[in-house]
């Protein structure tokens, strides 16, 4: 609207030129909802067409210039207002002047960089947008349209599988093997649980993906931990020598690739908790940092095939399938 409702206005509209065909990717909201919007990765063109509507035919607009933005940014919920921008790009369409009816403009931001993952957490949020604005000597008309980008890595050439112990002296002695230490997102985490010592009354065992968000710097940290997922592995008391073999999907819950120190502002980590009970409510914790990625899906494996070739490399059967986890568009780490 234009100042106290007279005289021209406009609505914007962003339209994409392969939005027709561009995938989609499902994506949670700060509000929790999830939306689907157009997917991209880094490099890609961004292009399309502003279409700007007069309200009021046979009115003249004036504007003092007309133009889009690519911006990626961050924006911490405790400092909101202060956006951070690391991805700042400005198309001019038209100069200062005036429309006398409505238009069409082409733009086009060539292999954008968009270097890191668009996330939404609890306590941060990293989103790419593009917005559409008419410059007005009182109020501005603009219009936005969010995106969602993701980061594709390689798979990591050194692999090596996670012993753990978890011990209490002369009570219990427990050994935890995972397959692996580097995980893709539609992966399977394959282990064992080894007692050599039981001398307490355990009654259950749990695995658990825990979620860290850590923002801001110095002593401004903020840690947010959150269970993504908990996997019962016992519910009973084992004996010494018993061996429990563990398989957990990871396709089925919400996570994103381990997010390391994103623009100096945030970072995200997962971690596999080993929980044990006693008989008397005793808790018993041992923790182990995992690595998650993000893969190509150019060639899509059934996931008991992944199982398979997930159970083959931990239990060194020969010649285990090496191309599988390699199919990936681009590298970036």
């Amino acid at each position: 609207m234009s100042f106290f409702g007279f005289g021209q206005s406009a609505d914007i509209d962003i339209v994409l030129n392969d939005g027709e065909t561009r995938k989609k990717a499902e994506h949670r909201s700060e509000d929790g909802r999830k939306d689907k919007y157009f997917l991209f990765y880094d490099g890609e063109t961004v292009s399309g067409k502003v279409n700007v509507t007069l309200k009021y035919p046979g009115k003249r607009l004036e504007h003092n210039g007309i133009k889009i933005e690519f911006i990626g940014q961050i924006e911490m919920y405790y400092d909101r207002g202060n956006h951070h921008e690391f991805v700042s790009l400005v198309k001019d369409l038209a100069r200062p002047g005036e429309l006398t009816q409505s238009q069409t403009f082409d733009f086009e931001f060539t292999h954008v960089e968009k270097p890191y993952e668009s996330y939404t957490g609890q306590n941060v949020k990293l989103r790419y947008f593009l917005r559409a604005t008419v410059g007005r000597r009182l109020n501005d008309i603009s219009k936005e349209l969010d995106i969602v980008v993701h980061t594709l890595s390689t798979y990591p050439e050194m692999n090596s599988s996670i012993k753990m112990e978890v011990g209490i002296e002369d009570c219990l002695h427990i050994e935890f093997e995972y397959n692996k230490s580097k995980y893709h997102l539609k992966d399977v985490i394959v282990g064992k649980i080894y007692f050599l010592l039981v001398r307490i009354k355990i009654k259950h065992m749990e695995i658990d993906i825990i979620k860290r968000e850590t923002t801001g710097t110095g002593p401004n940290v903020y840690h947010e931990n959150d269970t993504i997922a908990k996997y019962e592995i016992m519910d009973g008391a084992p004996v010494r020598g018993e061996s429990i073999p563990i398989r957990l999907f990871l396709a089925g819950y919400e996570l994103t690739p381990t997010m390391r120190d994103i623009n100096k502002k945030f970072s995200v980590r997962y971690y596999l908790n080993l929980v044990l009970i006693d008989e008397e409510e005793r808790r018993y914790f041992k923790q182990q940092e995992i690595t998650l990625w993000r893969k190509g899906d150019i060639v899509r494996k059934s996931m008991s095939h992944q199982a398979a070739i997930a159970s083959q490399r931990f239990e060194g059967g020969s010649n285990p399938e090496k191309s599988y986890s390699q199919n990936t568009e681009e590298d970036a780490s």
